[in-house]
């Protein structure tokens, strides 16, 4: 089970990079604003997915 949800994540991770990118570029965000925009998306998406890796273990 573990195996299955580490590469979910990875796959879950790639995806929300790559949405975040395209959302830095079509607003044409600053250089100085775009690592703290991924760190923080990066940071919250992680959280939930071991949050719901806890869930799924535990019920």
């Amino acid at each position: 089970m573990l195996f299955v949800f580490v590469v979910f994540s990875v796959f879950v991770l790639f995806i929300f990079n790559s949405l975040t990118y395209r959302l830095c570029m079509q607003t044409e965000m600053g250089e100085e604003k775009q690592p703290n925009v991924f760190r923080t998306i990066n940071v919250l998406i992680t959280i939930l997915l071991i949050s719901s890796y806890v869930e799924v273990i535990y019920t």
